[in-house]
């Protein structure tokens, strides 16, 4: 398995670091086995390395003021926000704090007018949506999980309405962000658009903690739409619902949402859901606009998909139905677990171009399937973006084995179609050792510009390059 590197520990640091702190936050400071274990978290197959101390934080001061000490200690430095990232983002290798920014959870500023907000990174996004209702707008990006937004902005997530409104680097316009010495800074302004040196935010965002420790976002905001119409429409094959996808994309219809599910991930839906959908592959869709534009579109992709066959399509605008289709592909996870109860979930993702989406998913289920492996996919498929999750028997080191030939066969096979390793799961520790395959002499550039703001890699040591 990706298992994790330990590297070298300061233990004088450490000490030293931790004694000061200790008197510092007093309450706020904890060093109990179950906290740190659960602090260093990984919900992969990644082993867990706890941090030596974790620390609440309830100001951008207090997070500048324990860098500051453990910058002085060279002592490693580590943000947390819900724990739901996938790859290891959040164990501690090389020991030193944990810096935990639940409780930086104001919503401090909308700004309706001008269609934006300013969040401190522990909001979560239903937090944040809650709190914006009533004033008609909401923040778009879904993972599926009540993810923080600091947590998002760091990892670059994505998720189920990526292909209308973007990703978190799209909508991201400004970050505060405490550097590797301590200092504060601000990476733009809040204006839409800026020419005004290097673009510090994008940089910031997918960093994955390595760069600095996020303590204030500026979001862009989206007007609730008029009208909302969900779409599920089942198919024969796996080819012909990724064909739909394609075709979709390529006659440019404005979805917002577009999912597939496999037979698996479907019956697996129906058994935890209360679902009773055909067992075949499925796609979900959602349609924003004015009540006209809705039914245009979803009239339009169903005369696409009565080309190829599909049955069962059928739309709806009635938000209970709605809202029980949704939770059900968001509860796909815990959906997918039942099928093999006491299995560990190996949730991984891959996106390749969307000229390439047909042939890379089924040769996903026959390379699952020549491996023995149970492993249901799901996908955010209008990007190109899909997740298989195997489901293993983690006492089984044969299925241990099958499982690390399927996740490098299929990071390799997304590389070799133009694509990318993670398509919103990030780095981390699980996936290093395919980011040099896939950018070549630009992990070199990634080198020196971590060299350069981190110079004793204190900031997330471990971590996509370090």
């Amino acid at each position: 398995m990706a298992d994790a590197i330990d590297l070298p520990r300061n233990e004088d640091g450490i000490v030293a670091a931790l004694g000061i702190l200790k008197q510092r936050f007093g309450e706020t400071f904890h060093t109990g086995q179950s906290m740190r274990e659960q602090h260093g978290h990984t919900t992969t197959w990644i082993r867990n390395q706890p941090p030596d101390a974790v620390v609440f934080a309830r100001s951008t001061e207090e997070v500048a003021e324990v860098v500051k000490v453990c910058a002085a200690h060279k002592v490693p430095v580590i943000a947390y926000g819900t724990g739901t990232s996938l790859e290891g983002h959040v164990n501690a290798p090389a020991g030193g704090v944990c810096i935990d920014l639940t409780e930086m959870n104001q919503v401090i500023a909308v700004h309706s007018e001008d269609l934006d907000c300013v969040v401190q990174p522990g909001v979560t996004r239903k937090q944040l949506n809650t709190h914006l209702r009533d004033q008609g707008l909401f923040f778009p990006i879904d993972p599926g999980a009540n993810a923080s937004l600091g947590g998002m902005a760091a990892t670059r997530a994505s998720g189920t309405n990526a292909v209308r409104y973007g990703t978190m680097k799209d909508n991201v316009l400004s970050l505060q962000i405490v550097l590797p010495s301590g200092e504060v800074i601000r990476t733009a302004s809040r204006a839409k658009k800026s020419s005004a040196g290097y673009d510090l935010t994008r940089l910031i965002v997918g960093a994955e903690g390595t760069l600095g420790i996020i303590t204030e976002l500026t979001l862009k905001l989206q007007g609730i739409p008029e009208a909302i119409s969900s779409a599920r429409c089942s198919f024969d094959t796996m080819d012909a619902a990724c064909q739909a996808v394609m075709a979709t994309i390529q006659h440019g219809i404005p979805v917002a949402r577009i999912e597939l599910l496999d037979d698996m991930s479907v019956r697996a839906a129906n058994a935890y859901s209360g679902l009773e959908l055909p067992v075949t592959p499925l796609l979900l869709l959602e349609f924003h606009g004015s009540e006209a534009s809705v039914a245009e579109q979803a009239e339009l992709f169903g005369n696409i998909v009565e080309e190829l066959d599909s049955k069962g399509f059928e739309w709806t605008t009635r938000a209970e139905d709605r809202s029980k289709l949704w939770q059900a592909r968001h509860d796909m996870y815990w959906a997918s677990l039942a099928l093999r109860p006491g299995a560990k979930g190996i949730s991984t993702d891959i996106c390749v171009p969307i000229s390439r989406l047909a042939e890379c998913v089924t040769a996903t289920q026959a390379k699952a399937k020549e491996l023995n492996l149970l492993a249901p996919i799901v996908g955010h498929v209008g990007d190109g973006n899909f997740h298989a999750l195997p489901l293993i028997d983690m006492d089984d080191e044969s299925e241990i084995s099958r499982a690390e030939t399927f996740v490098a066969w299929l990071n390799d096979m997304a590389i070799s179609m133009e694509g990318t390793c993670t398509g919103e799961h990030g780095i981390g520790q699980g996936k290093k050792s395919y980011l040099l395959q896939e950018l070549g002499g630009a992990v070199d550039v990634m080198v020196a510009v971590k060299a350069a703001v981190d110079p004793d890699n204190i900031m997330n040591p471990g971590k996509i390059i370090g």
